[in-house]
């Protein structure tokens, strides 16, 4: 757990850039940064976990795949109902967004621990 911790930490603030951040948000043109941000997702876990426990390497691949459909939902919340700091759900729903990251780093550390 304090793998993928470390893991959303570094993908989700330390690398994100405000072109992936606000760009994954947009009712347009959101595919890319999208994209660009699982896939920094995926390359830290993939380092971490071939570091750390290699045979399960597709882990990462998993969270990519959980990563990609949690923030695609996030962006269409946020474009559907424009979503600004200002607005009163806006908290709520990055709040919503950490909690179902942090939960599927949860089952996946669970999984691999049962391994």
């Amino acid at each position: 757990m304090l793998l993928l911790t470390v893991k959303h930490i570094i993908a989700d603030f330390v690398l994100q850039t405000g072109w992936m951040a606000h760009g994954k948000d947009q009712k347009t043109g959101w595919a890319l940064p999208l994209l660009v941000h699982c896939l920094v997702h995926l390359g830290v876990a993939l380092a971490l976990i071939l570091i750390v426990a290699p045979r399960f390497w597709f882990v990462a691949f998993i969270d990519f795949a959980i990563h990609i459909v949690i923030d695609r939902i996030k962006g269409l919340v946020s474009s559907r109902f424009g979503l600004t700091p200002e607005h009163p759900w806006f908290w709520t729903v990055i709040g919503v967004d950490q909690a179902l990251h942090h939960l599927t780093d949860f089952a996946l550390s669970i999984f691999m621990a049962a391994n």
